[in-house]
């Protein structure tokens, strides 16, 4: 909305100040600030109406103390950070822009999913018994078959030479360049990563703090490829329109940040399903969009390690050798169950994902 009144009226004299809205640098700003005060003001009145509809979460046994304490806190919150960045993208964004229309489409269709899962919950009172694991899998392959289908046709942002081509961290060329070993990886690539932010979120304020250091890194990527002077001073391939994103994530950022004044420690609103697979799943299509899918095992390494944990335990240790290989799944309960407090986990992990961030930052100039 500002984006195109900007673009309208520019052009006047008395109006001629609004020629800031051209720049992505102004924009990425008054996004993150206006998620930030949008969730800041709307959380309190949307925990006070969970409360009155009993949308609260449900206990699941994790084998820690702390879970039964849990139980009864307002679930579902994570509604409040997708909503505070669709607005402020409807306020600061170029909604012409194919990149951030299908970023927005991936953090809505798999936050749609996670809904769908926190009210079966609700209904049945467990939070064992929400919406089915594999109906929850077919519904994120069908988006990753579509966004594959997508990033192979003629319609997609990514230049054609770009198409197929996977890039690592420190090396400058592409590892490969075949659509039939880089699609099968987008598409697992999409269901694992969109999984993983929903398997970290178990303690308060864990998942959001990672969440925002992610999101931020990879809108200074989408910023740098976006722009073909950095592009080519970093030796990146340009991927013209990308730079759209930045605004995408700076309005993230800034709800992420708004959310944790309520998620922190003790959470007043829990994320829910319905924030931690809307989270996973915008972060793993941006990764795909900005060709940082093998960047993320560097800067998501937390949720990769969570994922892998859990993963681990149950398919390998608990239904192959019928035992447990850690004391708890995922990371976060086996660092709980050998005694770390709550609050310590939480901080540890947050200075990991932190140093993981920096890292990853780090591999725009060791190439």
């Amino acid at each position: 909305m500002i984006y195109y009144l900007g673009k309208w009226l520019h052009d006047y004299h008395w109006f001629s100040f609004l020629r800031l809205t051209d720049y992505l640098s102004f924009r990425a700003i008054g996004a993150a600030l206006t998620a930030i005060i949008l969730t800041l003001f709307f959380t309190p009145i949307f925990i006070r109406y969970l409360h009155r509809k009993g949308m609260v979460d449900q206990w699941r046994d994790t084998g820690t103390a702390s879970s039964f304490d849990k139980a009864g806190t307002p679930a579902m919150g994570g509604a409040i950070v997708t909503g505070g960045v669709l607005v402020s993208c409807l306020f600061w964004c170029n909604l012409s822009n194919t990149y951030l229309l299908v970023v927005l489409l991936g953090m809505l269709w798999f936050g749609f999913i996670g809904f769908k899962d926190d009210i079966a919950k609700i209904k049945a009172k467990s939070g064992n018994h929400g919406m089915s694991e594999s109906k929850k899998l077919m519904l994120q392959a069908g988006f990753a078959a579509l966004l594959v289908a997508y990033l192979a046709s003629p319609l997609s942002p990514i230049p054609p030479a770009q198409a197929s081509a996977f890039y690592i961290p420190f090396m400058k060329a592409p590892l490969f360049d075949s659509p039939w070993i880089y699609f099968p990886i987008v598409f697992f690539f999409i269901i694992v990563i969109g999984n993983a932010v929903n398997i970290t979120d178990g303690l308060d304020g864990l998942a959001i703090v990672p969440s925002i250091f992610v999101m931020a890194v990879l809108g200074v990527f989408g910023y740098l490829l976006g722009n073909s002077i950095w592009a080519h001073y970093l030796q990146y391939k340009p991927l013209p329109g990308a730079g759209e994103l930045v605004v995408f994530s700076s309005a993230f950022t800034g709800a992420g940040i708004g959310f944790l004044w309520f998620n922190a420690y003790p959470a007043q609103v829990f994320m829910g399903d319905t924030g931690a697979l809307a989270l996973g799943g915008c972060m793993a299509v941006l990764s795909v969009m900005l060709k940082q899918e093998a960047l993320f095992l560097i800067l998501g390494g937390l949720f990769v390690a969570e994922a892998v944990t859990s993963q681990i335990q149950d398919k390998i240790g608990i239904n192959w050798l019928g035992r447990r290989l850690f004391m708890r799944a995922p990371l976060h309960h086996h660092m709980q169950h050998k005694g770390l407090a709550e609050t310590k986990v939480v901080i540890r992990l947050w200075i990991v994902s932190g140093i993981l961030a920096l890292a990853a930052l780090a591999t725009l100039k060791l190439r």
